[in-house]
């Protein structure tokens, strides 16, 4: 009968930690952020892993779970990070700006989102914010209303976000590119577009998350008022 050495034991050990859940994960959304949904493949992680298919079907069933899980992962970070003595509207700050940014980063995010909003991940950015209008005294009638119109703005905005970034090249000039749209903005015709003119202004500087900041608040001074 062969007996294992202390050496084989040990390389073991390495592979059993190199393939598992967690490991498979991270992974997934290495690829995920590098190429999208469309190059994350058992194969594609298999071969990151330097394992075979198998070992990746052991612990996950397929893509789509991977895709909820790497979801799950990247919505759970964002949740710890809202941490310290906030107050309700703090949190909820905190936690749509959390969302932006991680969407921002990982744009397939917001789509796994609402593919399936019964996960781990959408239920905790609910349960977040729902809870948080509880403590701002939002009476329980209107509570519903208005985690939804928060969940819609904020998923809504981030994915948009992150959209407007995929249609460029990386390397693109933000500055210029809105300088540019600015300029064509300003030209158009004052009888048909004066508000629009209005806006190449401010269009030219803005800031993306202190825009999506600004809906948020203006969303929150309305939920404040059926208090």
């Amino acid at each position: 009968m062969a007996i294992k050495t202390p050496t084989k034991i040990q390389r073991a050990e390495r592979r059993t930690d190199a393939l598992s859940r967690e490991r498979i994960i991270t992974a997934a959304i290495e690829i995920l952020d590098s190429g999208g949904e469309a190059a994350l493949t058992v194969r594609a992680l298999a071969a990151r892993l330097a394992t075979g298919s198998g070992a990746i079907y052991w612990r996950v069933a397929d893509k789509n779970e991977l895709l909820a899980a790497a979801t799950d992962e990247v919505v759970a970070r964002v949740m710890s990070d809202v941490v310290g003595d906030l107050t309700p509207r703090e949190a909820i700050r905190a936690v749509a700006l959390g969302v932006f940014d991680a969407i921002d980063v990982h744009p397939w995010v917001g789509a796994q989102l609402f593919r399936e909003p019964w996960r781990p991940a959408m239920l905790a950015i609910i349960e977040s914010i729902g809870g948080r209008l509880e403590a701002l005294g939002v009476p329980h009638i209107a509570q519903f209303d208005s985690a939804s119109a928060l969940l819609h703005y904020i998923l809504g905005v981030a994915g948009q976000n992150a959209a407007n970034a995929r249609v460029h090249a990386p390397d693109t000039d933000r500055s210029a590119f809105l300088a540019s749209v600015a300029d064509q903005w300003a030209a158009l015709d004052p009888a048909r577009y004066p508000f629009v003119r209005q806006m190449a202004t401010q269009l030219r500087d803005h800031d993306d998350r202190a825009q999506f900041l600004a809906g948020v608040d203006l969303i929150l001074a309305g939920i404040e008022t059926v208090r």
